[in-house]
């Protein structure tokens, strides 16, 4: 018989492990613009901000890293201006199809 798992013993979950080329992040940001979600995109780019190193996306975009982590956790809600300097740091852009 199968030994029974509880999710208490489970290891964490983190996203941001598994992103590692520009392809990754090109497709996840893909997906989730088609979501049409202001905060699910806050929340991805901040995956992808500490996949990257969130120090250096910091640094490159000129935000502090605890405004960063603020400004990209899930249900947040940041500016325009915010989403389009984090997006220049991680040298990708968005694009209208």
């Amino acid at each position: 018989m199968p030994r029974k798992i509880k999710i208490s013993e489970l290891p964490e979950f983190d996203l941001a492990e598994h992103i590692k080329t520009e392809k990754d992040i090109a497709e996840y940001l893909s997906i989730v613009m088609e979501e049409n979600d202001p905060s699910l995109l806050a929340a991805v780019l901040g995956d992808i901000a500490r996949a990257r190193g969130m120090s250096e996306i910091a640094k490159a975009s000129g935000i502090t890293r605890e405004a960063l982590y603020r400004a990209l956790r899930p249900g947040a809600h940041p500016r325009f201006d915010t989403i389009n300097r984090v997006c220049k740091a991680l040298g990708c852009k968005l694009a209208v199809v």
